[in-house]
């Protein structure tokens, strides 16, 4: 039996559009010769001539950024300050350092809603639709990623405005079924804000604003986003692994999100 592995992360880098302006990454490359004040601070009066091979002490990299940038993990912390309302009672929410391991390696299902248009938000009965196509039945745990139009549009000016979205009823379909890790391809699990907006405006209904998110208040989730390569997968027959960083607290933790196959 051989073993696969197809790598669901996005890379972390200046050039590519993969949030708003606003909060995109920076990355200041520091090269090995422009490190040796910090040799020196082990080792005085050592120069870079005398490091082995002349070409100066570490290469390292100085990173601003926010725990949403790149393909991350999100805890329910992330979405209100409370969860499961409704399964078995109010309680404060998971920060990420708080988020069972065991909900981050766990057998794969990718729904296909490329064809859905940009700003859709996605159904339960849409859901329900999806896994009979693919005849899959869900089981506590899996782990259902959500193949998007966004998927193939990454560094281009209007990522953050595409793909369709995950609405309450789709979110609280999986989560009521056990499901307590989704994803994403799309920069959020949510509709674009830009098409959400549009009809908050026309309707007033404000609980439209980030609906699927919010679910987490009556079943406490985890979602990855802005994850890539989800077209290299099958429906089903894969594990995904997406441990998230460790920081304590946190609303989030950068991932890097991988499928495994066994063929």
């Amino acid at each position: 039996m051989s073993r696969r592995f197809i790598d669901l992360s996005i890379l972390l880098e200046n050039e590519v559009v993969s949030d708003p302006p606003f909060m995109r990454p920076k990355i200041e490359y520091v090269g090995h010769a422009q490190t040796m004040a910090e040799a020196n601070h082990f080792f005085p009066g050592v120069t870079k001539e005398q490091m082995a091979g002349g070409a100066g002490f570490a290469a390292v990299e100085n990173i601003t950024l926010t725990t949403h940038n790149g393909t991350h993990l999100d805890a329910p912390w992330h979405f209100h300050p409370t969860q499961d309302a409704a399964n078995g009672g109010q309680r404060p929410a998971m920060t990420i350092d708080e988020v069972p391991l065991e909900w981050c390696f766990q057998p794969g299902v990718k729904l296909d809603f490329r064809h859905l248009p940009d700003g859709h938000v996605v159904s339960g009965e849409e859901v329900a639709a999806e896994l009979a196509r693919i005849g899959h039945e869900l089981r506590p745990l899996d782990i259902v990623l959500v193949n998007t139009a966004a998927g193939m549009a990454l560094g281009e000016p209007d990522y953050v405005s595409r793909g369709c979205g995950m609405g309450y009823e789709a979110t609280m379909y999986l989560t009521a079924r056990g499901v307590r890790v989704t994803g994403t391809d799309a920069w959020s699990w949510d509709a674009p804000f830009v098409h959400t907006a549009k009809k908050v405006a026309e309707t007033g209904d404000t609980a439209l604003i980030w609906e699927g998110h919010k679910a987490g208040r009556d079943i406490g989730y985890c979602h990855l986003e802005k994850l890539h390569n989800l077209e290299a997968l099958p429906p089903h027959g894969f594990t995904v692994c997406c441990f998230p960083h460790k920081i304590k607290g946190a609303s989030a933790g950068w991932t890097r999100a991988v499928a495994i196959i066994e063929d």
